[in-house]
């Protein structure tokens, strides 16, 4: 397990922002390896750069803007619903096909269990090389996913199954063929479907969550953000290009879409936030599994304490009461 304080050397890959935290760690590897070689201890050199680079890390993730936010969720390093199915759950028995056109590789579903708990689980997929990423459209599912997606629920409720779903999309595919075969309508009848579906429903945001390609599997009892995932109606590029008709003003589109877990948590759009491992979860990804295990299996316990009918109110009472606004 990397630890949380220690810098990570199998990644090539650097944010901006991080660069004097990078120099500092590559120092600190080639000390430790010049005093492995050489057998000399440098334990007193050696702490001194720990401790500047927790002080290091902590100063610079304790005051992201949104735009590194999601630059950090956008990392390529950053554990993705595959590694959540590992690090979260066991028996994982995965379930293809929409039984109308075909399987989208960018929504995974499948049978579970997580704790004490048989689950149903529908997960976004981004993939981790080239050909993954091609395979699963870059995280971007077509209309034949949602409608895979909404299957599976369906079939979790007729087996009293709760079910757990994993956001992480930069929106839903916007082509001329995900249109004919009806992506906005497939979301549309996932948000009626889950709004009422008799089974407790749990979402963890755990990267990107665009627009309705998240909604599409967003809709839940509980809703949770990682630390350093976002969350909006729009990516801040997309923001960008509609009203400064450019793409360099996302910073700025961030900042105004109150797309951070902190944000988003503060407006009642979702109930709680996973705090992520020093330095984001791809520093970590054993203790944000462990955190996220957690998290489900908590709400888990306590959303079975429910009458199915009062929950499915609830549920729906939540998503009413959202968007609410005063005039002045």
């Amino acid at each position: 397990m990397t630890s949380a304080t220690t810098p990570s050397s199998s990644s090539t890959f650097e944010l901006d922002f991080e660069r004097p935290l990078i120099q500092l760690e590559r120092q600190l590897t080639e000390l430790e390896n010049h005093a492995d070689d050489n057998g000399v201890n440098f334990n007193v050199e050696l702490r001194k750069l720990r401790q500047s680079h927790t002080a290091m890390l902590k100063k610079i993730y304790g005051n992201l803007t949104a735009w590194n936010t999601v630059k950090v969720a956008r990392h390529p390093d950053r554990p993705q619903s595959v590694d959540y199915l590992r690090m979260c759950f066991k028996d994982f028995c995965e379930l293809h096909g929409d039984r109308r056109y075909g399987d989208d590789p960018a929504i995974i579903c499948g049978f579970a269990r997580v704790g004490p708990y048989k689950c149903m689980v529908i997960a976004q997929a981004k993939g981790k090389d080239v050909k993954e990423r091609i395979k699963c459209n870059f995280g971007m599912p077509h209309p034949e996913g949602y409608r895979k997606a909404m299957l599976k629920m369906r079939l979790a409720e007729k087996y009293n199954l709760p079910v757990i779903t994993l956001v992480d999309t930069p929106g839903a595919y916007p082509g001329v063929g995900a249109e004919e075969r009806g992506r906005a309508e497939a979301i549309a009848y996932n948000l009626q479907e889950m709004s009422r579906l008799k089974v407790p429903i749990l979402s963890i945001v755990i990267g990107e969550g665009g627009s309705g390609g998240a909604l599409g599997i967003g809709v839940a009892d509980r809703m949770a953000m990682l630390q350093y995932a976002w969350f909006s109606v729009i990516s801040p590029e997309g923001c960008s290009s509609i009203l400064w008709k450019t793409g360099d003003k996302a910073p700025e589109a961030a900042e105004a879409l109150k797309i951070t877990a902190a944000a988003n948590k503060k407006n009642g759009v979702i109930d709680s936030i996973i705090n992520e491992p020093l330095g984001g979860a791809h520093r970590n990804r054993e203790l944000i599994g462990d955190r996220v295990q957690k998290w489900i299996v908590q709400n888990l316990r306590e959303l079975k304490r429910f009458k199915i009918e009062n929950l499915v109110n609830k549920r729906y009472g939540r998503l009413r009461g959202m968007g609410k606004y005063k005039e002045e």
